[in-house]
């Protein structure tokens, strides 16, 4: 009886602590518990016109300044973007702001890619088929890129502060994962519709849904300016 009875107390003692173990796991995974923020963001596009290039925007959320980012959170990588045919592939890139991009030239002729933005101009100079440079995105913003030899050739790189970004689908949805629950600004970006804003409560626990939308319809493309700050002229290597 004896032992029994000491055998009996060191059940309960060795089931009482793995009960206490678990409890504690599940109030450690409540608190690290992540959101997720499904979203659905369309283009308003003249009449008779239909979007096809909503995998070009790019959205992400802006943290609240108290929120320390974790080292571990998804970060949008150092990229890259390929001239090939003479163009940008692909047409837009989204990175983490501080991040670089590389400009590998796959054509069998020269470019020089460049930009003159006040949030970070730099000017890779001209290279050959095979060669690759790389340039730094520092601040957040949209960056356009543009080649000082071939007119149309021209991509975006979007530098986001936060580690929540993505590109939406071609049908304009998209997913952001293990969001930190709380108050967020989420932002959507489009070379035809412009930047909008909108307040987001990330939830703990299942997901926050969406609904974002562009105005497309004052969009006029316009030519660019080379590196010089001068029309493009006429030349060979600019034939299309």
């Amino acid at each position: 009886m004896r032992i029994t009875s000491i055998w009996r107390s060191g059940s309960r003692c060795e089931w009482g602590a793995l009960g206490a173990a678990l409890v504690l796991g599940l109030v450690a995974a409540r608190a690290d518990a992540q959101g997720t923020v499904v979203g659905q963001l369309r283009l308003t596009e003249r009449s008779g016109s239909a979007s096809r290039d909503l995998n070009d925007a790019v959205v992400w959320l802006e943290p609240p300044r108290r929120l320390v980012v974790p080292a571990s959170a998804p970060a949008p990588a150092s990229g890259a973007i390929e001239m090939r045919g003479r163009e940008f592939l692909p047409h837009v890139r989204v990175v983490r702001a501080g991040s670089a991009v590389s400009f590998p030239n796959d054509d069998p002729f020269n470019h020089n890619v460049f930009t003159n933005t006040t949030l970070g101009a730099f000017d890779l100079g001209l290279y050959k088929h095979g060669e690759t440079r790389a340039a730094p995105f520092g601040h957040p913003g949209v960056y356009p890129i543009y080649c000082n030899i071939h007119h149309r050739m021209v991509s975006y790189v979007v530098a986001v502060p936060t580690p929540w970004a993505a590109q939406p689908a071609a049908d304009g949805r998209f997913v952001l994962r293990d969001v930190p629950p709380g108050g967020y600004v989420l932002h959507a970006w489009h070379e035809r519709g412009g930047e909008v804003t909108q307040r987001v409560d990330v939830r703990a626990e299942g997901a926050t849904t969406v609904q974002l939308a562009l105005d497309a319809r004052a969009y006029v493309p316009a030519p660019h300016l080379n590196k010089f700050g001068l029309p493009y002229t006429a030349t060979r290597a600019d034939r299309y």
